[in-house]
């Protein structure tokens, strides 16, 4: 019985992930054009047809209707499902690591952390843009985060402060000094945010982690393309996202290894 109600918790987890990623597609399509989130109702992109309520379960709805339109038969991107089944799993795993019942509150805001990353990551990947209604979002839990960790004990108010400072400053003066041409104001603003979320070790390695991704596919890209144009914004929003898990493992090693601690 006892592994039963786990089982039963988890899916209610990922049925509830899953729902919140469908959110996320109307945000990645809809916040670059500043349409409304709430006013349209959701619609064929070819047709123009409104989705039927029934089309519109998570995941399940586009393998019934085989990745298809049910009027005009046009394809539906997969890209919305896999946002949808990305945004589920990882529900699922950050309440699997975090634990259930240990820290329910944290694991809650993690979850809301990484959606908003997932929605910066085929945002920028897009449009190469970041919307500052995402970016206000990440503070707003960042805020959360701070005093959470100061009234649990977790962390300290000064560590998550330093935290928003010490990927975000070097990154606004390379911005300024640039002309924006080496990154993008929204990137320094992402980290900024981010950074008041994870604190002054996790956002050091996320950063860190995001400019070895951007730099190895940043010439994978310019190899391809000739391009040296690319969005730093999903690079730098995945590496903040193994950071919440080998942030504080990574930067502790480094301080042993200049007997820093």
């Amino acid at each position: 019985m006892y592994y039963v109600c786990y089982v039963l918790l988890y899916c209610i987890i990922f049925a509830f992930g899953a729902a919140i990623g469908s959110f996320l597609n109307v945000c990645i399509y809809r916040l670059p054009k500043e349409e409304s989130l709430w006013r349209n109702n959701s619609h064929c992109m070819t047709c123009g047809t409104p989705i039927r309520k029934r089309d519109l379960i998570p995941i399940f709805s586009w393998c019934r209707l085989r990745g298809k339109c049910h009027s005009c038969g046009a394809k539906i991107p997969f890209r919305y499902t896999l946002v949808e089944s990305l945004n589920a799993i990882l529900y699922v795993l950050i309440f699997a690591y975090f634990g259930i019942f240990k820290q329910p509150v944290y694991a809650a805001l993690v979850c809301l952390f990484c959606s908003a990353l997932i929605v910066v990551f085929f945002m920028d990947l897009d449009t190469q843009l970041i919307s500052l209604y995402v970016i206000g979002f990440i503070g707003l839990l960042g805020v959360a985060v701070t005093v959470y960790d100061v009234c649990t004990g977790n962390g300290t108010l000064l560590s998550h402060l330093i935290g928003a400072a010490a990927a975000s400053v070097p990154l606004f003066l390379l911005v300024i000094l640039s002309g924006e041409r080496a990154m993008g104001r929204g990137d320094a603003e992402l980290m900024l945010a981010g950074g008041l979320f994870l604190g002054v070790k996790g956002v050091v390695v996320g950063l860190f982690l995001g400019l070895i991704l951007g730099c190895i596919f940043g010439m994978i890209h310019k190899a391809k393309t000739g391009d040296s144009k690319f969005a730093f914004g999903p690079y730098l929003s995945a590496g903040m996202a193994m950071a919440l898990v080998v942030g504080e493992p990574i930067a502790n090693l480094y301080l042993q290894l200049c007997g820093l601690k």
